[in-house]
């Protein structure tokens, strides 16, 4: 008989699933408090942000302009002043999490799991983010930085970055870890294709069509609500 001994594998996304917001979206506001956004970098979604908090709209419409107008005016700024704001907000916000998720990292860190977190906020963002939280690898999206070490507006490798599925197994094989005993937890459709591919995959707080979705396929759901937590 074959024991398994490769290292088990968790991978969870991080915006809304770990953390009680966006790590971009954060990260804009304080660009734009600090003056090295303009003030029409915000105006630029507010409309949107508006619908959606009033419920009349869709968060991905909001952060869809949440991301046209960071790209927008993140060419051109300087890789230090920028990082350095990132690192202000982790100190500030790492404890900002959910309960749920947050205990089920320290767990599974506990009994050996690699942890993976894949969000598609800027990587100098998240990877101090995940490092608060002790996971072994994280990966965003890597904006460009071109001369003077100023950020191009460009993002290398989208493609890669935004397919989870794609990013998990490069991982399994390059770490030699396994999906047998495996997590991940996410809580929109675009984490369905990493969620198709663990064990024990979680529905946290999903939106409407992830919510579907983890239904037909008999995924385990949950919510927290203030202080309670539940299945449904």
């Amino acid at each position: 008989m074959t024991v398994n001994t490769s290292q088990p594998v968790a991978v969870f996304d991080f915006d809304g699933t770990i953390f009680r917001s966006s790590l971009l979206i954060e990260l804009v506001e304080v660009l734009v408090e600090k003056g090295l956004f303009p003030p029409e970098a915000r105006e630029s979604y507010l409309h949107a942000q508006e619908e959606w908090l009033n419920r009349r709209g869709e968060y991905a419409a909001y952060v869809k302009k949440l991301v046209t107008s960071f790209e927008k005016h993140i060419k051109g700024l300087p890789y230090g002043e920028v990082a350095d704001i990132a690192g202000e907000i982790i100190e500030s916000k790492k404890d900002r999490t959910y309960r749920y998720t947050r205990d089920l990292i320290h767990e599974l860190k506990s009994k050996g799991y690699y942890l993976l977190g894949i969000s598609h906020s800027p990587k100098f963002i998240v990877d101090g983010f995940g490092y608060e939280l002790g996971f072994d690898k994280t990966y965003g999206l890597f904006y460009e930085i071109g001369a003077s070490d100023r950020f191009t507006g460009e993002i290398v490798d989208e493609h890669l970055i935004k397919n989870k599925a794609t990013i998990l197994r490069r991982v399994i094989e390059k770490e030699h870890l396994t999906l047998h005993g495996s997590y991940g937890v996410g809580d929109t459709e675009t984490d369905v294709s990493m969620l198709d591919m663990v064990e024990h995959p979680i529905a946290f707080n999903p939106n409407r069509v992830l919510y579907r979705q983890a239904k037909q396929k008999g995924w385990k759901v949950v919510v927290e609500r203030k202080d309670v937590i539940y299945e449904v």
